[in-house]
């Protein structure tokens, strides 16, 4: 069995939801051996080890029940972060310091550990102890002011961007701690404010305000920086399914003068795209509106995916917009892998389970194996003998107290 880059790195989890969990999936993916904390007490609504959520993000790790309203079980888990090379939470700012097994408390015996908080807010500030989801965060970071339609700025991103987004952040701040491990030999306290990663999507319309005063807006489809057009997406001909006939639709993005041409060539070169003016990105932008409605009515008669295939043969960019089952069951690019994949071994409770790879390809050190998610507890045994030297007794007596649940 080959061996995979962060094979032997053992990371304590106790993160919940999605952008925690799915910072550590990536690095369970690479090879490391992912703890993953969750209790009976805890175990409810996304962090239920049958819950669509949690089969999604915590893949390849180990599960290990562990009440922390025990103090058993916090002395317990005190001893687990002293084996630890990473602990990563994404609870409130503290929790971890109050049970008594923070940073400060543990790093004092393994100055190597990493400790990676993943809080809503960061550690600090006037809303440090704010509870946070994806709509809250999505809001207050000002991205769903700047991804609505015009007219129409509540309506927003509409599925959990920023948690995304904070994982691969959360994965990025852990790697680069090791790193640093690796020269100085000491671990360290990484704050990571979910809240400042969507800040950071803002950019260019925190950078016009400030150096030029105008306020963002929503622009739909729209580039708000760059004189681009067409930049949309079109509805073209139905699919049928059964006897139903199902919307498909189509994204164009001429981004200079030359795909604008090439786009004119598939086109025909009709009349009305020969108008004065639109050999130039101002003056395509000035006839937006009548571009967009040519554009329209010659999609709409044709199917999608054939007409993707004719613009980029052509040089214009064009991307069907899909469905979840485009890309499972049609897409040839995903299909060549296949980029998802049932598992062997059924989970006792969801069945049969499926992956989406890790979208990483290493050359030597392929990291290609996956394990299914585990139940509540299900490698209480096998955890505490490899990182603690326990044996089935301690286990079953632990079990017998209440601390293992």
């Amino acid at each position: 069995m080959s061996a995979r880059p962060l094979d032997g790195l053992k990371v304590l989890d106790f993160t919940h939801v999605l952008a925690g969990p799915f910072a550590t999936r990536i690095l369970g993916d690479m090879g490391a051996d992912v703890v993953k904390i969750n209790s009976a007490s805890r175990a409810q609504g996304a962090n239920t080890p049958d819950h669509p959520y949690y089969l999604m993000w915590n893949r390849n790790k180990r599960a290990l029940a562990l009440d922390m309203a025990q103090p058993g079980a916090r002395e317990l888990g005190r001893r687990l972060a002293q084996q630890a090379d990473v602990v990563v939470d994404n609870f409130s700012v503290g929790v971890l310091d109050r049970w008594g097994m923070g940073y400060d408390a543990v790093s004092a015996v393994n100055p190597g550990v990493i400790y990676v908080q993943m809080s809503g807010m960061g550690e600090g500030g006037p809303w440090s102890d704010f509870v946070t989801y994806a709509p809250t965060i999505h809001a207050l970071a000002g991205l769903t002011h700047l991804t609505g339609v015009p007219g129409r700025e509540d309506i927003g991103i509409g599925y959990s961007y920023n948690d995304h987004q904070a994982g691969l952040h959360g994965a990025v701040a852990i790697l680069a701690a090791l790193a640093a491990r690796q020269r100085s030999g000491k671990g360290q306290r990484v704050d990571v404010s979910q809240f400042e990663v969507g800040v950071n999507f803002a950019g260019p319309s925190l950078l016009d305000y400030f150096v030029n005063g105008h306020k963002a807006r929503a622009v739909g489809n729209r580039l708000p920086y760059d004189a681009a057009v067409p930049h949309n997406v079109y509805r073209c001909a139905p699919r049928q399914v059964s006897s139903v006939g199902e919307e498909r639709w189509l994204a164009i993005a001429c981004m200079d003068d030359r795909q604008w041409q090439h786009l004119q060539q598939v086109l025909g070169n009709p009349d009305w795209c020969r108008a004065p003016g639109l050999d130039s990105a101002a003056g395509r932008v000035a006839a937006e509106q009548e571009i967009d409605r040519q554009l329209s009515a010659w999609c709409a008669d044709q199917d999608a995916y054939e007409l993707m295939a004719r613009l980029q043969a052509a040089g214009v960019p064009a991307g069907v917009v899909q469905d979840g089952a485009d890309l499972m069951e049609r897409d040839p690019q995903l299909g060549r892998g296949p980029f998802v994949q049932p598992l062997d071994d059924p989970h006792p409770v969801a069945g049969v389970t499926w992956v989406d790879k890790l979208p990483i390809h290493f050359d030597v050190m392929p990291c290609d194996r996956y394990t299914r998610v585990r139940t509540l507890g299900e490698d209480n045994q096998a955890v505490l003998a490899d990182w603690l030297d326990m044996d089935a007794g301690e286990v079953g007596s632990m079990t017998e107290e209440g601390i293992l649940k």
